[in-house]
């Protein structure tokens, strides 16, 4: 078996104000990265739109309906201060989540060991009916409940390494039993949310309020003392990664002072959590990351080990 890459042009076509940090260019320059990565190792695929069916595991119908009705049919239109949507944007969230269900569908089918879901906007921050922080449905929730409800799953882990705390993944999946959510996120920090207090309805989230100016040495620390055994406990069938890169140290958002070299890191070794714990099954799906050419490398690095891995 090997990994599988999932993205859409769609998800090009979600426009954002200028000087607005989640562009196109952040997709652009991941495909540039990665074109010399060979075709026979990566199994590219094109995400599909995704479908109410699977959205409605999160969101209800009414948040659904609110979003299709803010969609313009011109210019760009505000949500709020940090969130637009153009014309292109709701086919460009679909796509999203339809990345991420067939990236599920491939791994538990078998098709692939793992896969990475290039997709844009963002979905961490979506909560249940709140549209924020640049996203709009919460793809690594919805990928997680479809996974435990169409096969059947009992176990499934998000592991969130993005700098900004998962606050919509939380909310949407806060009183699911059969989920453990991880977050390590810089604190304080927009959202303001991800104190080691919030913990679900059923001790399955952890959150690990990072400091600023929090380096590699100390992030992996962390991970190895509560993160690894945290997932070994719990034994997840499937492992979900929202693979944000922005807690990279040349980022303009934020101030942790990861490298390259740390994403490539926590990418192996939860390959080998995953490999303990569920034959390797791991979907990892793209949230932030705003300095172009660190996100370029660092996504490039992930996905390489994903693809040995994935062998």
């Amino acid at each position: 078996m090997t990994t599988a890459f999932i993205t859409h042009k769609d998800c090009l076509g979600h426009i954002t104000p200028d000087q607005h940090p989640e562009t196109k260019d952040r997709l652009l320059s991941i495909l540039k990265a990665i074109e010399d990565i060979d075709n026979q190792d990566l199994v590219r695929e094109s995400a599909p739109l995704g479908n109410e069916k699977d959205i409605l595991r999160v969101h209800p119908l009414s948040y659904i309906k609110k979003i299709m009705s803010e969609s313009p049919s011109t210019g760009i239109k505000a949500l709020d201060a940090d969130t637009f949507m153009s014309p292109g944007s709701l086919a460009a969230a679909y796509r999203g989540v339809g990345a991420v269900v067939c990236a599920v569908d491939l791994v538990m089918g078998k098709k692939v060991r793992n896969a990475f879901a290039a997709i844009r906007p963002p979905g961490h921050h979506a909560e249940k009916e709140t549209s924020m922080g640049f996203c709009f449905f919460g793809n690594a929730a919805i990928a997680a409940s479809y996974a435990l409800e169409h096969y059947g799953l009992s176990r499934v882990a998000v592991v969130d390494f993005d700098v900004h705390h998962g606050n919509g993944t939380q909310d949407l999946l806060w009183d699911e039993a059969r989920t453990l959510f991880v977050s390590s996120h810089q604190s304080p920090l927009w959202p303001g949310t991800g104190s080691s207090t919030e913990t679900g309805s059923f001790n399955n989230i952890i959150n690990l309020p990072l400091d600023p100016n929090t380096d590699g040495k100390e992030f992996r620390a962390i991970y190895e003392k509560v993160v690894f055994p945290a997932l070994e406990s719990f034994s997840p069938e499937l492992i979900i990664i929202s693979a944000g890169f922005d807690a990279h140290i040349a980022d303009p958002l934020a101030n942790l002072n990861l490298t390259n070299k740390d994403f490539e890191w926590v990418t192996e070794r939860l390959c080998d959590v995953a490999d303990f714990c569920c034959d390797g099954r791991i979907v990892s799906t793209l949230e932030g990351g705003y300095d172009l050419e660190a996100l370029a490398a660092s996504v490039k690095l992930h996905l390489e080990v994903l693809l040995k891995r994935g062998h």
